[in-house]
């Protein structure tokens, strides 16, 4: 006769399996077309740790409000990030997919995080320099100012061991974990403090008209970036007129970095070491080379793209989607704020 196994302990199993499962959280913003940038520097990582992880992924429309925006156009691009995040393997089963204004403890958090955040500290943060830029104070959003204390309660407010970031964000998880201990200090152990989870490969990919810069949706030329939008013919063409480096080495230096940001898009498109890649261009020309990175990128994208078109014809069930993980979500927001509140005196 088998052994059988007391129900208890069956039950205890897969408990016991999802509590050694870190949790990581990791937003977007709404704020334009997704780009090859966002796909290989972000949310490939996030659909490989969706399988690890416990995944939280909000949609931060409240950050995309921190400049100038249009109402109808934030609606319809947070709609278009939800299926777009879909589209390229985001798992809804297994990943938490929301829009965080949804959530209502974000708000009601940074608030009280404002309170253990010191106005030197915002005003140190490296971002909000370069994105205020040269604009005067009377011209400055104060929602910019505050950003980072916004982001830290999206963070804090689930616990999370792990935040999936570029190196640009290193400053601002900084700042998280110091407002999180801080409020620790003060009101007693509420919050875990996530540590930074910042990958090498792929982690920063550069325009494709200037090296020296991220791709980005915002930059001033479309020749910049590829958005995961952009038909064959257009993706091809932005790849031949990519600006390359002296000489006709096909070598990923430090002397070459626009070969090297075209070898590292080649590199994640197939999943070929570039050390290969190196090998096989060896002695050929420019040419051939686009042609060939133009056809991996096209090809790559297709079948994202095609589910892309299916998702935004299907208005009902992004809502729908949305609408689930925003209770999921809240199932760890509302009684995180119940402690919150209950330490800091609001509850009665």
């Amino acid at each position: 006769m088998a052994t059988q196994v007391p129900e208890t302990e069956a039950q205890l199993k897969p408990m016991t399996d999802a509590a050694k499962r870190k949790r990581i959280l990791s937003g977007i913003q709404p704020s334009g077309d997704l780009t090859l940038g966002n796909y290989l520097g972000a949310i490939r990582n996030w659909v490989i740790q969706q399988d690890e992880c416990e995944s939280f992924h909000p949609i931060v429309n409240l950050h995309a409000m921190s400049g100038s925006f249009d109402p109808e156009a934030l609606r319809r691009r947070t709609l278009e990030l939800a299926a777009g995040l879909l589209a390229c393997g985001i798992d809804p089963e297994k990943a938490v997919l929301f829009v965080q204004s949804q959530i209502p403890e974000h708000t009601e958090l940074t608030w009280i995080l404002c309170t253990q955040t010191m106005y030197g500290e915002l005003g140190r943060m490296i971002q909000f320099k370069e994105k205020r830029g040269t604009a005067s104070d009377a011209k400055t959003s104060a929602a910019l100012f505050f950003y980072p204390v916004l982001q830290g309660a999206d963070i804090l407010i689930y616990d999370a061991d792990l935040v999936p970031v570029g190196e640009d964000q290193r400053q601002h998880i900084e700042l998280t974990r110091d407002i999180g201990n801080r409020f620790n200090t003060t009101f007693g152990e509420t919050f875990k403090l996530p540590e930074a989870d910042i990958k090498t490969d792929g982690a920063r990919i550069m325009g494709l008209d200037d090296p020296a810069k991220k791709m980005s949706k915002s930059a001033a030329s479309p020749a910049n970036y590829i958005a995961l939008t952009d038909e064959p013919d257009v993706i091809r063409k932005k790849i031949n007129r990519a600006v390359t480096d002296s000489g006709s080495e096909i070598v990923a230096r430090q002397d070459k970095p626009a070969l090297t940001n075209l070898l590292t898009i080649f590199s994640l498109m197939t999943d070929t070491p570039v050390a290969d890649l190196e090998a096989r261009y060896e002695g050929a020309g420019y040419g051939q080379f686009k042609r060939d990175l133009g056809d991996a990128v096209a090809d790559h994208l297709a079948p994202i793209q095609a589910r892309l078109k299916e998702l935004t014809s299907e208005r009902a069930q992004l809502e729908s989607i949305l609408h689930r993980g925003t209770e999921r979500a809240r199932e760890v927001t509302v009684p995180k704020m119940e402690r919150v509140r209950e330490v800091t005196g609001l509850s009665l």
